[in-house]
């Protein structure tokens, strides 16, 4: 890796960490960066996955003080573990090419029920009027499916949870996005350790975008808290549906 290589992981790491805590979606900018620097598809995915995972804590420790209650939280951590480590297994286990063409429409859907949210909650019914065992039911489900994708491919990952978790919590946007926070975390350290052990990692290049995702993340995260309701949303749905078209001509082509 020569000095325009690390100066563009560089570059990249700081603008994933800060898009990853606003809407999510950060691997979209650092892992092209990693197949342009030369690394293979597989060991560029498996790499990037590490290396965004402090850019993820970073963005924790900015929204810790926005948390749901902590027994919702406490209670999602579990189903997190499960989904990400089922996924990361099934990318380094089977063929990528089916479920490459399925998450452009993944990503496309989840951003489609944040903009629709409203509208959506009237035909399904508004959290606070849900019972309670149908809407722990339906708000594990939503982060399993999440966390799956999140071990397999990740990108997007912050659209597709802040879209499911804003369907089934009855909470502010600062607070579902302080949320996603805290489980891609949770996807990042599980990803990091299964990638470390059996994944084709590429170290010097986890080394120069991982602190950068780190510096980017917490600035991110403190900017959440400054944005009005309605300029967050929007701002994710514009950014869901870009990565979403990115995707599936990247499928396509």
């Amino acid at each position: 890796m020569d000095l325009s290589d690390a100066a563009l992981l560089l570059v990249a790491g700081l603008a994933a960490g800060t898009v990853n805590a606003v809407a999510g979606g950060g691997s979209l900018i650092t892992f092209p960066a990693l197949i342009g620097v030369g690394l293979p598809p597989v060991a560029a995915n498996v790499s990037n996955s590490v290396a965004v995972c402090p850019g993820y804590l970073a963005s924790v420790a900015g929204s810790w003080r926005d948390l749901p209650p902590r027994r919702t939280v406490l209670a999602l951590l579990p189903t997190a573990l499960l989904g990400t480590t089922v996924g990361a297994l099934l990318l380094l286990n089977t063929p990528a090419r089916a479920f490459e063409l399925v998450v452009p429409f993944l990503v496309l859907g989840a951003t489609a029920v944040l903009a629709f949210q409203d509208p959506l909650r009237r035909l399904v019914g508004h959290p606070r009027d849900l019972g309670a065992r149908r809407r722990v039911v339906t708000l594990q489900a939503m982060v399993l499916l999440g966390t799956v994708y999140g071990g397999y491919f990740g990108a997007a990952l912050g659209v597709m949870l802040i879209a499911g978790l804003a369907l089934v919590l009855d909470e502010t946007l600062a607070r579902v996005a302080a949320l996603k926070n805290l489980l891609s975390a949770v996807v990042g350290l599980t990803t990091v350790g299964i990638f470390a052990a059996f994944g084709p990692l590429n170290w010097a290049a986890v080394a120069v975008v991982a602190p950068a995702t780190l510096v980017g993340g917490y600035v991110g995260a403190r900017l959440v808290r400054r944005l009005p309701p309605v300029v967050l949303k929007s701002l994710i749905v514009v950014f869901g549906t870009v990565i979403g078209g990115y995707l599936l001509h990247r499928a396509l082509r």
